[in-house]
Formats: structure tokens, sequence, C-alpha cells
């Protein structure tokens, strides 16, 4: 298992790659760490026979989710990755979209136990994270520095690994693409994140600011994300 590749990487979108790796039909599934349930509402309307239950542990968050209606096949709730409130051998596939490295640094190899714990014997985890790398990285860092969460939570995978909770079956590598017409734009859509609560000011706004206008050209600044998935398998014994 490695945190980052120097290999050139395809350049597409998350549903591209948890659909060309994962069968999620007739499955019990957990999104863990849903946010605004872009991918929960994806992955429960994409195929046949699946029963989606999205956590998300900001319950301003959640509160937003059970306002929309719902398709019969998904359910929203409220709980973190260090204790989720699921019965034990309960899923078939739980699934984090760039939430592990959010859970409290100490804790992420508790949630790696939570997972191993809600998943049936066989079942499987699909682990993404962004990998600290590339230009959209850059930009991010000066305010908001992920480097010591995002190798913790890579840790966290790997250790869970070491210890035989899970053997380790894949390893996937890509890019995401990411467009701003301005950086008032970035501010509204990255800054203003409430998981960041740390708004721009001063020497640090402008510092921010030059980074981006780095990328701009004549359509706004364009922008590539390395990602890491990891594929795990839940071990029989």
């Amino acid at each position: 298992m490695q945190i980052k590749t120097d290999n050139e990487q395809i350049t597409c979108t998350e549903a591209d790659i948890y659909n060309s790796i994962l069968n999620l039909d007739n499955s019990h599934i957990l999104d863990l760490g849903c946010g605004a349930g872009h991918y929960t509402y994806d992955i429960a309307l994409g195929g046949e026979n699946r029963v989606v239950l999205g956590l998300e542990v900001d319950e301003i968050q959640h509160q937003k989710n059970i306002e929309n209606e719902l398709p019969d096949n998904l359910t929203f709730g409220v709980g973190g990755a260090q204790n989720i409130p699921a019965d034990d051998n309960s899923f078939d596939v739980v699934m984090m979209f760039k939430s592990l490295h959010h859970v409290p640094l100490g804790l992420m190899g508790v949630a790696m136990g939570e997972v191993h714990r809600v998943l049936k014997p066989g079942g499987f985890a699909y682990i993404s994270e962004p990998v600290f790398d590339g230009n959209f990285n850059e930009v991010l860092k000066i305010f908001h520095n992920e480097e010591r969460v995002r190798a913790a939570a890579f840790e966290a995978v790997k250790s869970s690994v070491e210890v035989n909770d899970f053997t380790s079956l894949n390893q996937v590598f890509f890019n995401t693409y990411g467009h701003y017409i301005n950086f008032d734009e970035f501010q509204k859509y990255v800054v203003e994140k409430t998981y960041l609560d740390n708004p721009l000011s001063g020497d640090l706004i402008e510092k921010t600011r030059a980074k981006f206008e780095e990328y701009m050209e004549d359509d706004g600044a364009h922008f590539l994300s390395p990602n890491r998935v990891d594929v795990l398998q839940k071990n029989q014994t």
C-alpha cells in the first residue's frame, strides 16, 4: 500500500471509480460521513436492489438531508465514524468519500475498527481520500493544511490491514477536475464550507488570492486534485 503515486493518473469522477471496481447491486450499503448526500443518492438510484444509509455527524447538514423527499431505499441518520449507530455485521459495503481524515486525529483507528465491526464477514470497505499533492492543494494548504490528517488517515487504513482486520484488494489513484470562474467563487464553495471554520482575512487572504491567480486563465482557474481509493475486504475471522 502506498500513500501516493508518481505514475500518470486518469482524470474522472469519483462515481466512475466506484462503479468500475465495485458491484453495489443487491447490497446493504453505508455511506459514512455522507455530507450533503451527493454520492448517497447516486448509489441508491444507480442500480438494483440497493438499501442505502447515509450517516453524517453534522446535525445541521443532517436536517437539510431529511428535508428532501427520499427514495424508498435511502435513509439518512446522524452518527460519526468513531461510533457508528448500527449493529455488528449489518452492511455489505461501507463507503467513505473524503471523510476519514475529518475524524478526530486520535480516533481514526477507532473509526476503522467501527467499519470492521459493522461490515458483514467478507464485506467491502471503499475508502476514498485526497492525496496531499496537486495544484488545488497548493492553494488550499495556505489556509487549511491537511498534510498531517491525510497522512494519519492513510496510516489508519494501512494499520487495519496490518492487524489482519482487512485484506487490501485494490488501490486506485485518479484525479478529479475543478474549475472556478474567479476567486470569489473559490471563497464561496471552498473557504466558506462549515468544516473549515477558518475565514480568510488580512495577509492570509492575499497570499491565497495570489496563489489562486497563478492558475487563472481566460475562463477561470482550472485544478486537478489527486485521490487515492483503498478497497478492503473484511477478513472472515
